[in-house]
């Protein structure tokens, strides 16, 4: 396994795979890496020659009076788990080596983003959208892998990838929960005991919408106050969204069909958490 920090450096390495006609899986990160990431890399490992996993804190996606500065890292943890799961390659840059000092271009996403988390990050997903262009381009993967958990992120990604024709497919893979059905984050580590305790009603929530839609219910506001009315039940968070929304397109229809996501956002005393499940019907 390799480990390179500089744009100059991982463009050699992409060239010498690259030579070697070999299929490139791309897993990009924020670090902290959990078994959610795990299995991405797993998936990347079993599919393709080569693994890149990039592990790069990107101030681009992080609001005024969000967690950027606090945002959990441990690159060395991060370097053993990558070496386990058999990576070839990780890219872990500086902002300064990403965006050369204040970004001089960014990119601009416009569809799929007023909803759901969308909706009050403004300018979020212009980060991601910003530094997976940069990532692109340089590792030059021939898959790309990203969890469901992020659902939205998933959709724009997807979105991106249309747009500018990059020669690259993307791979949503299931999400990661606990045994009590808790999806797993790098955030929850910032839980009280008695949130942490509190927090799997989130998924069950979305286990009780789901099983509406298979019995058969199509208005879109019954699931959202029957999923609303268990996680205010059975948790202190404040909820921040629950949504049904068809999907990948992200669009609002008071009446339900075909693909759709069901999607929470809970705040908690220090942490925001989300969750989906999607439904084809």
């Amino acid at each position: 396994m390799k480990i390179v920090t500089t744009v100059f450096q991982l463009k050699q390495e992409i060239s010498q795979h690259q030579a070697g006609d070999k299929t490139i899986g791309f897993v990009p990160t924020m670090g902290f890496l959990h078994e959610g990431h795990l299995k991405l890399l797993a998936q990347a490992r079993a599919e393709n020659e080569i693994v890149v996993l990039s592990i790069f804190v990107n101030p681009l996606q992080f609001g005024p009076n969000e967690d950027f500065d606090s945002y959990p890292r441990n690159l060395e943890k991060d370097k053993e788990l990558a070496r386990l799961a058999k990576v070839d390659l990780i890219f872990a840059p500086s902002a300064e080596e990403m965006y050369q000092g204040e970004p001089s271009y960014t990119v601009r996403v416009h569809d799929r983003i007023n909803v759901l988390c969308g909706k009050t990050r403004v300018g979020h997903f212009d980060g991601v959208a910003t530094v997976l262009t940069k990532l692109f381009h340089l590792v030059q993967p021939t898959s790309a892998y990203f969890g469901m958990k992020d659902a939205q992120q998933v959709a724009v990604v997807h979105g991106l990838v249309e747009q500018f024709h990059f020669p690259l497919k993307i791979v949503p893979v299931d999400t990661i929960r606990e045994e009590d059905g808790l999806a797993k984050s790098s955030r929850n580590v910032y839980l009280t005991s008695s949130e942490r305790s509190q927090a799997p009603a989130i998924y069950k929530g979305l286990l009780i919408g789901k099983e509406l839609v298979l019995q058969g219910e199509r208005t879109k506001q019954k699931i959202v106050d029957e999923v609303s009315s268990y996680i205010m039940q059975h948790t202190s968070g404040k909820i921040d969204y629950v949504e049904v929304l068809s999907y990948p397109e992200l669009i609002n229809h008071e009446v339900i069909s075909g693909k759709l996501i069901i999607a929470v956002a809970l705040k908690f005393t220090k942490v925001r958490l989300i969750d989906n499940i999607t439904i084809d019907i």
